[in-house]
C-alpha cells in the first residue's frame, strides 16, 4: 500500500498539541493503560466468580445448612481478596523496582557516554525501518528533546512518568475479586433451599459469559471463543466442586 500525501501541517500540530485528531487515536498510551487495567479487573471479577461459586456450591452439596455456606463463601472471599492483592502488590512491585534500575542503568549511560548513547538509539530508529540519514535527525532531534524518555521508550517500552504502581494494582484486584466473588455468594443465600444450587449456577454462568464478552471485546478476539472456553470451564467447575461437596458429605455423614 502506498500513500499519495502524508499528514497536512495543521494535523502535525493539532496532535502535537493534543487536540483530538485521527492521527493521535492510536497512539494514547493513557487509553492503552486504561484498557489494561479494565481487563485485570475483568479477570480479577472473573476468578472471584469462579472461586467462590466452586465453595459455596461445594458447600451446598455437602450441606443445607445457610449458616454453613455463608462462613465458606465468605471466608473464601476474604482469603481470595487477600492472595489476589498480595500477589499483585509483589508482582508490580517487582516489576516496579526492574523499571526503576533500568532507568537508572540508562541514566547513568547518558551521562557517562552520550555520544555512544546518540548513535545506539539512531541504530535502533533505522532497525525500525528509517534510512540511516532518517534515523539519526530523529535520535538527535530527540535526544535534545529529553534523551532518557526517548532510550526508555525505544530501548525498554517504558514511560517514566508511568511506572507500575504496586498499591493501585493492589487495590483494583482485591475489589474486583470481591465484586465477582459477591455474586455467587448471594445467589445461593437468597433463595429457598431447594433452588439454591440452580440459581446460583445460573447466576455464575450468565456472569461468566458477560465478563468473558467483555475480556474478548477488550482483546478484540472472538466473541464466541472466548465465552464458550469460561462457560464450559465453569460449568465443569461447578460440577466438579457440587460432586465433591455431596460425596464427601454423605460419607461424612
Amino acid at each position: 500500500m502506498t500513500y499519495e500525501s502524508g499528514p497536512t501541517q495543521e494535523q502535525v500540530r493539532a496532535a502535537a498539541s493534543g487536540e483530538p485528531t485521527h492521527l493521535a487515536e492510536p497512539h494514547d498510551s493513557e487509553r492503552t493503560g486504561r484498557l489494561n487495567w479494565l481487563r485485570a479487573g475483568v479477570l480479577g471479577a472473573n476468578d472471584g466468580i469462579v472461586s467462590t461459586a466452586g465453595i459455596v456450591v461445594g458447600v451446598a452439596g455437602a450441606s443445607s445448612a445457610t449458616g454453613a455456606i455463608f462462613t465458606a463463601g465468605l471466608a473464601g472471599l476474604v482469603a481470595g481478596a487477600v492472595s489476589m492483592s498480595l500477589g499483585e502488590y509483589v508482582s508490580v512491585s517487582s516489576q516496579r523496582d526492574s523499571e526503576r534500575a533500568l532507568l537508572a542503568k540508562e541514566k547513568s549511560e547518558l551521562s557517562t557516554d552520550p555520544d555512544e548513547e546518540l548513535a545506539e538509539l539512531a541504530a535502533l530508529y533505522q532497525a525500525k525501518g528509517l534510512s540511516e540519514t532518517t534515523a539519526y535527525q530523529v535520535a538527535v532531534e530527540l535526544t535534545e528533546h529529553d534523551a532518557l524518555a526517548a532510550h526508555l521508550d525505544v530501548e525498554l517500552g517504558i514511560d517514566p512518568d508511568n511506572l507500575a504502581n504496586p498499591v493501585q494494582a493492589a487495590a483494583a484486584s482485591g475489589v474486583a475479586f470481591t465484586i465477582g466473588a459477591v455474586l455467587p455468594l448471594l445467589a445461593i443465600l437468597l433463595p429457598p433451599p431447594a433452588w439454591r444450587v440452580r440459581v446460583c449456577v445460573v447466576a455464575v454462568l450468565a456472569a461468566l459469559a458477560l465478563a468473558g464478552t467483555i475480556s474478548a471485546r477488550l482483546g478484540s478476539a472472538p466473541v464466541g471463543r472466548a465465552v464458550l472456553r469460561v462457560l464450559v470451564g465453569g460449568a465443569l467447575g461447578l460440577a466438579f466442586t457440587y460432586a465433591v461437596g455431596s460425596l464427601f458429605g454423605t460419607a461424612v455423614g
